[in-house]
């Protein structure tokens, strides 16, 4: 079979989308591949579809066992035979996939990276023709990378091994300059075809708001999406179990995902969301990578995120299927001391490098982190910020996020400006942000007192203006390089080249300040209890069918014992309910419905259709 034959017999599509095309070429000229590819673009078609088209069997590593569970169901759904190799498996079940591996039975095996030089996988290796190895995930591979493993850096062991060495794939949607370079170089990929894509996602809309009660933000933004799945991200388990508790107690179908539930619970509670018996998943970040459920159609963080890669991958899991989708981030400056914290006290790679490597990476976080929170604080375009963040050139107006829809005003903060940077200056350069912004304020707590900063000729001065204001302003001089912050475990105020300009009075410094900017800003025009991602697409006859066949999708999806979106996604959902297709031939030309899904499902969506 052609790579367009397989495309619509297995996976419904009739077209490829930006980029796919390219990376499936490659790989099939037996070229080193690198795709970069945004969240929700098919990275995984990129490597299915030509393990299917080798002669031999093509090992995907991949980082977590959610991850390969999802993709190995989702190809058995379509007909392909596929298998995993991880942890999750009885000693009996890793020894019965290995001789089914060996036997030919599977042309696509996952293995987990801690698996790769174990004496029973190498033996069993060594048996069969590995015609590619795809890393699914590859930034994890760099100590730039937001999800470092040390465990990748066994791959190119793994390949020194092999008698041949395959053609080797690397995908991930999250990626800088640097990290892509570290992907090259420790896979010693030789002269890749290198796609990348853009990081756009232009179906998701962001948000952040200065929250005083995130909480009221919160349910009252699940309510109003009660039909809805949606995320809400926290810090810390504490804050999971207290919003999952708040919930529970106001009626919403809601489970929650942290490290300290045992292995079954996590398991069971991830299994609730995914075959919606509960709509909303209130989880830390060990919740997520690899969860390819489509119809997410909000992502909450409750806290901001470590750093921008983190954040716009955890936002990321809302739309996969390309309908309008939101990502709200809820910021309080407690987040920013909470995330310094988990960077100071990360140990979980302590055991496998070494105190100055480690530090390193730490250094790494704490710049990442000031990135982040200048996004928390940025007037500017919310999607242009994250874009030019990955090294993409963005509009400056992206019409779809909460800065492009809010009224700013120019205001002059030159004085406030001088009165900060005076007291950096007089303070000789040793304090912290909160030091210097408690001083200017006039507050008398007892560290003022003992560091004798109530002498400081600026303490006072600006005792008038809100705290919260004046975070703000130190923030967009620091983002403006008028101020800078060093990158040490407690970070410290320096002057920059241009602050001594700002204390001559050589230039105005103009500010957009919000003239309103409140829970009211997000967008509230969805229609009661019906998805306001559907009701942009469709009429309300098709809005109608469209409830009726997702209703049938559940009652298959509980009957099958496979998560809806692997039935039909909502995307396809609302192509059946606009084409209204009659006949096989019409059913087939819907987006995502192949051979395999119509054999199966197709009959009774007709008929739901017709009726």
């Amino acid at each position: 079979m052609t790579k367009e034959e397989i495309l619509k017999k297995y996976f419904g599509y009739s077209e490829f989308r930006e980029g796919q095309e390219e990376l499936i070429d490659g790989i099939l000229k037996k070229r080193d591949t690198v795709g970069i590819l945004p969240t929700s673009s098919g990275k995984s078609l990129c490597f299915q579809i030509p393990a299917l088209m080798f002669s031999g069997i093509t090992l995907v590593i991949s980082p977590l066992i959610s991850l390969m569970r999802d993709q190995v169901i989702s190809l058995n759904e379509v007909g392909i035979h596929a298998a995993f190799l991880n942890s999750s498996l009885t000693q009996g079940q890793y020894y019965k996939a290995l001789d089914n591996m060996k036997k030919g039975q599977y042309k696509i095996v996952y293995v987990a990276p801690e698996r790769l030089l174990t004496d029973s996988f190498m033996q069993a290796v060594l048996e069969v023709e590995i015609s590619m190895l795809s890393v699914d995930e590859a930034h994890c591979i760099s100590q730039w990378g937001q999800d470092f493993r040390p465990s990748y850096l066994k791959i190119i062991d793994f390949l020194d091994r092999l008698p041949t060495r395959p053609v080797v794939s690397a995908f991930t949607a999250t990626a800088t300059k640097t990290v892509r370079e570290d992907v090259i170089s420790l896979l010693r990929l030789s002269e890749p075809n290198i796609i990348i894509t853009g990081f756009d996602r232009k179906n998701l809309s962001f948000s952040v708001i200065h929250a005083k009660d995130r909480y009221q933000i919160t349910s009252g933004y699940v309510r109003e999406h009660i039909e809805e799945c949606g995320i809400i991200y926290c810090l810390t388990r504490k804050t999971v179990e207290e919003v999952t508790e708040k919930l529970q107690k106001e009626g919403i179908s809601v489970t929650r995902y942290h490290a300290g539930l045992s292995d079954a619970e996590r398991k069971q509670n991830q299994d609730e969301f995914i075959y919606e018996q509960k709509r909303v998943m209130v989880a830390t970040n060990a919740f997520g990578m690899g969860i390819d459920k489509s119809n997410v159609r909000y992502v909450i963080h409750y806290n901001m995120p470590k750093n921008i890669e983190s954040y716009y991958q955890e936002a990321g899991r809302a739309g996969r299927d390309g309908l309008p989708s939101e990502c709200i981030l809820l910021y309080g400056g407690q987040d920013v001391v909470t995330n310094q914290f988990f960077i100071d006290k990360q140990q979980t790679m302590a055991d496998e490098m070494d105190s100055s490597m480690l530090e390193e990476v730490k250094e790494r976080e704490r710049e990442r982190l000031r990135k982040m929170t200048f996004y928390c604080f940025t007037n500017d375009c919310l999607r242009q910020y994250i874009l030019n963040y990955f090294g993409e050139q963005a509009p400056v107006y992206c019409g779809n996020c909460l800065n492009c829809l809010t009224k700013f005003e120019d205001v002059d903060i030159t004085d406030i400006a001088i009165n900060l940077i005076g007291c950096v200056k007089t303070s000789h350069q040793r304090y912290g942000i909160v030091m210097i912004i408690d001083t200017v304020h006039g507050s008398a707590n007892t560290k003022i007192q003992r560091c004798r900063m109530d002498e400081n000729p600026y303490y006072g001065t600006l005792k008038g203006i809100q705290i919260h204001r004046l975070r703000q302003i130190v923030n967009y001089l620091i983002l403006k390089d008028y101020l800078t912050l060093t990158n040490d475990e407690y970070p410290i105020l320096k002057l920059s080249g241009q602050s001594e300009s700002i204390l001559l009075q050589e230039e105005p410094i103009i500010m957009k300040v919000a003239k309103e900017r409140e829970q009211a800003q997000i967008k509230k025009e969805k229609k009661s209890g019906k998805s306001k991602s559907v009701a942009a697409v469709l009429d309300e006859s098709g809005e109608e069918l469209f409830e009726k066949l997702r209703a049938l999708r559940m009652v298959i999806s509980k009957k099958e014992k496979v998560p809806p979106y692997l039935v039909f996604s909502d995307k396809t959902l609302v192509q059946m309910s606009a084409i209204k297709p009659k006949t096989k031939e019409e059913m087939l030309g819907v987006s995502g419905v192949g051979e395999a899904k119509y054999q199966k499902y197709g009959e009774q969506f007709l008929k739901a259709i017709q009726d």
